[in-house]
């Protein structure tokens, strides 16, 4: 980097913005290389003394400034090249800014761009200030007027938040049309959109029994593409009035689907921007994961109307105030689409695949995140570039923080806290403590005496704590005793710190007993019978005490994750067999499984980074065999049940880290079973047909899921029935998700023509579908023999578009980050293209280049030999002239803690 080492922001220099904006009135004249924007700003001091107006502004240019009509010079402000600064200002006033921006040359997608044919904005969280200037903060709420002109016969459709007031002809072929939003809102949700789209809409009645519009707005020919998103739409409108009793606020709720986007999706006020993987689907061209990834970011985008726009962030600090809290009503909102129409016994299985897929995700991407050089808290103290924020702590790990004090508060209880949250806060910029000290006082109430003062240290404290546990038990008093201890080592910025000490947490401990026989022991617990209770740990280590236990006891721990924490405790194999077969909890009933074949997986690693020649322990086959033949068991939970831990989930428990012993572990556990249960897995596939029409429902997805599995399995050991029967599937599928996992297993386990041929098929069928393209290419860099020559080779397709971030995360993206043999070539043959493909994007689009520069994270556990090739190829990086704030933050941490 250079010279310019970028500037550190710290949570406690909060100040207040000297200045209210109550109203902003913008007037956008459409043109591709050169848009001009006019804001009027109604601006009054908040104090009796005088103040300077700072205004942020980038990549824009300034033509004009006016107070109360009056045009300013040169000599009456200061510009540089983020901030535009009127000195010494006091009362009312309208200030008038022109400035002009260049949207076709706007590869960062923040701001005002176009992508396709269409223009789009992304503003959060610091994008307003490359449209206009304006103090681009979340605790700055205004309410917008906005106009919009652009070509009538280019751009027929004019969108801005809020309700539509007019619409006009204008001279020229132009025409434009006015947008007000009566909420006051802050800079990041306003958003702005003009095309020729397709649409697809449907009228809604509220809970009150006002009349809504609901639209989905899609690229020309794509409209029959979302019927799922409007139909999830609607879902998730009736669920969060049901749920938390919240309702639409607007006339009107817009999606807009958009091929350029950085991110998943954007909350804008009444006028979604969605990137176009989450909204568009068919049963020809998307999967099952991607109907259940579209009802999720579209709830999740959504729920934002309130927990996050009505009641936003006073500072981006305090981001997880509104990502936390809206993950947690995603997922929930998940599980209770997954489970509605289906048996008690079917529904508990779909809550129990959803939150297998929801801790699966965390342990992948935030528990490591957590153990390296970006660890930070779900508030963070410190930033340089607000961008690098967007993480899995403060979503993922910010739900389990809400999660938490939803266990604790039950459902009940958190419901009256929410209902207290909006009643104190609606229309306010806030802070998490704002939000906890509602909980707090609903906790108390309903627990006199206690407080969630302990529980505030999930908000300021780093890392993934450590719960080990000790089981006692007395024979002749039939007791049984459980022990918690709780530990968290520094991470992150926190080793930097001389005498650093965590404080405790406060840590919900779900838990249970199961017999030696299997069955589920009833415990008396605070005055009644449970089979499942929930211990409170708050001090370093507490002990409970059970009676009237006949028999030594095998716990059952952390059921339903409770809490984002590492448990150790020393379960022998036999235990670990017991409840692999019998544990009562789905998700404790996996994580046993989890735990054994984690396990073997390790011991198998070890030996093969040692040269070694193992052997499969048949305790873990026939734990396979057990599951796989469960008729009681749903076709879904097993597919989850018969899935190997990931490679990332192995390496945290690894040291150092053998990434290719990892993976060669896996493929050989993986050749064992399936060549043991060779007859079971054909079984399989051929009981796990899903005929008729297709449904993305959780019964259907489960059986697609677990038949896929199986032919993943028997693919695996180059079984000729089972690459016929592949190949077959392949070319008889009625829907994408078979098409697909036919396609998956034969890349991935098989190098004949068979495959070569579908590739070209899937291709040529496909190439019209830019989504579809997508999957084409993240299959050939997740397949084992793909390395970075391969990728350089598909980067030459006329397909590859690097501006594009949907194509650069289906190739370089998976390469990276999920070819293990790949990216790690003893030659440093992965780590020289990383570095490449960083420094490429970071001169397109930095955001999207700091989120690849994240591969390298925890570069320093890995074996020698593999890290000084990391380390080699950070310092590359990091010493690019001209590297951009976000991959400097990233790449400098990472050298440097």
């Amino acid at each position: 980097m250079s010279s310019n080492t970028p500037t550190t922001i710290h949570r406690l220099d909060y100040r207040e913005y000297p200045f209210n904006i109550e109203n902003v009135a913008l007037h956008f004249d459409l043109h591709e290389t050169s848009t001009r924007i006019t804001s009027t700003l109604s601006v009054s001091s908040k104090e009796n003394w005088p103040a300077d107006l700072v205004l942020n502004g980038e990549d824009i240019r300034l033509v004009a400034v006016s107070i109360n009509g009056k045009a300013l010079g040169e000599h009456q402000y200061s510009l540089n090249e983020q901030t535009l600064v009127v000195p010494s200002l006091q009362g009312q006033f309208e200030l008038s800014i022109v400035s002009e921006c260049n949207p076709q040359e706007n590869s960062t997608l923040m701001g005002l761009y176009v992508s396709g044919n269409s223009f789009f904005t992304q503003c959060e969280a610091e994008g307003f200030r490359r449209i206009t200037f304006f103090p681009d903060r979340p605790d700055v709420m205004s309410t917008y007027t906005v106009t919009i002109c652009a070509d009538k016969a280019r751009y027929p459709y004019l969108l801005s938040n809020g309700n539509l007031c007019a619409s006009t002809d204008l001279p020229d072929g132009r025409h434009q049309a006015t947008w007000e939003d009566p909420f006051r809102k802050p800079s990041y949700l306003f958003a702005l959109v003009a095309g020729d789209f397709d649409i697809r809409e449907k009228h809604a009645t509220t809970q009150s029994g006002r009349e809504v519009l609901l639209q989905v707005y899609s690229d020309k020919g794509s409209g029959h593409q979302t019927e799922w998103a409007l139909e999830s739409l609607e879902n998730a409108m009736k669920w969060d009035e049901a749920r938390f009793g919240l309702e639409l606020d607007l006339d009107r709720f817009m999606i807009v689907a958009v091929r350029d986007f950085n991110m998943g999706a954007m909350e804008n006020k009444g006028l979604n921007i969605f990137n176009a993987a989450y909204v568009l689907a068919d049963p020809n061209t998307a999967t099952d994961a991607n109907y259940e990834g579209i009802e999720s970011v579209i709830g999740h985008e959504y729920f934002h109307n309130w927990t996050g726009n009505r009641i936003t962030c006073r500072d981006w600090f305090q981001l997880s105030l509104k990502e936390g809290l809206t993950v947690f009503r995603d997922q929930e909102f998940s599980a209770d689409m997954m489970a509605r129409n289906l048996d008690a016994s079917a529904a508990a299985s779909a809550r129990a695949i959803k939150r297998i897929d929801d801790v699966t995700r965390l342990r992948t991407a935030q528990f490591p995140e957590d153990a390296g050089p970006m660890a930070h808290p779900i508030r963070p103290e410190s930033y340089q570039e607000i961008a690098n924020f967007y993480t899995a702590t403060i979503y993922e790990k910010g739900a389990e923080v809400i999660r938490m004090q939803h266990t604790l508060l039950g459902e009940e209880g958190f419901r009256a806290g929410m209902d207290e949250y909006f009643s104190r806060h609606d229309g306010q910029a806030v802070t998490c403590d704002d939000f906890i000290n509602v909980m707090e006082s609903v906790y108390t109430q309903r627990n006199p005496g206690k407080d969630l003062s302990l529980f505030r240290n999930w908000y300021s404290q780093a890392g993934t704590p450590r719960v080990t546990v000790q089981l006692a038990y007395n024979e002749a008093q039939q007791r049984c005793s459980i022990t918690l201890s709780q530990s968290c080592a520094p991470v992150g910025v926190e080793k930097l710190q001389n005498g650093f000490v965590k404080k405790p947490f406060h840590i919900p401990f779900s838990m249970g007993f199961i017999s030696q026989s299997g069955q589920p022991l009833m415990l008396q617990f605070e005055g009644r019978p449970q089979t499942t209770v929930l211990l409170e740990l708050i001090e370093e280590s507490q002990t409970w005490h059970f009676d009237q236990i006949s028999e030594r006891p095998i716990p059952s721990l952390l059921r339903d994750f409770s809490a984002p924490v590492i448990v150790d405790y020393p379960w022998n194999q036999q235990e670990l067999a017991i409840l692999c077969a019998h544990d009562s909890n789905p998700f404790a009933r996996w994580e046993a499984v989890q735990a054994l074949s984690s396990n073997e997986l390790l011991r198998i690693a070890a030996l093969l980074a040692q040269g070694g020649q193992p052997e499969l322990d048949p305790a873990l086959l026939q734990v396979w065999q057990t599951n796989l033949t469960d008729p009681s068991l749903d076709a879904g939970y097993r597919a989850w049940l018969l899935t190997l831990p990931s490679e990332k989930v192995l390496a945290e428990r690894m040291t150092p880290i053998e990434p290719v012993a990892i993976a060669r572990a896996r493929d050989f556990v993986r050749e064992k079973l399936a060549n043991g249960l060779l007859d079971l897995w054909q079984q399989t596939l051929g009981q796990n047909e899903t005929p008729g029409r297709y449904s993305p429902d959780a019964i259907s997805a489960g059986r697609r899921s677990l038949k896929n599995l199986a032919l993943a399995y028997l693919l695996s050991i180059q079984n000729p029935s089972a690459i016929q029967a592949a190949f077959a599937q392949y070319q008889n599928a009625s829907n994408m998700t078979d098409r697909l996992g036919a396609l998956s297993a034969l890349v991935s386990h098989y190098e004949g023509d068979e495959r070569d041929e579908a590739l070209a098929q899937f291709y040529e069928q496909w190439q019209h579908d830019p989504l579809v393209v997508d999957k084409w290419f993240a299959l050939q860099a997740n397949a084992r023999h793909t390395n970075a020559q391969t990728i350089l080779g598909l980067m030459a397709h006329p397909a590859f578009n690097l501006r594009n971030p949907n194509r650069a995360r289906s190739l370089i993206f998976q390469f990276c980050i999920n070819n293990t043999e790949g990216l790690h070539k003893s030659d440093g043959s992965g780590y020289a293209f990383w570095a490449d493909q960083v420094i490429a994007l970071d001169g397109i689009n930095p955001e999207i280049a700091a989120r690849l520069a994240r591969v390298m994270d925890n570069w320093s556990r890995y074996a020698p030999a593999l890290k000084a090739g990391m380390q080699q190829a950070l310092k590359r990086v990091e010493a690019h002239p001209g590297l951009s704030k976000n991959v400097f933050e990233i790449v400098s941490k990472a050298l440097n803690i």
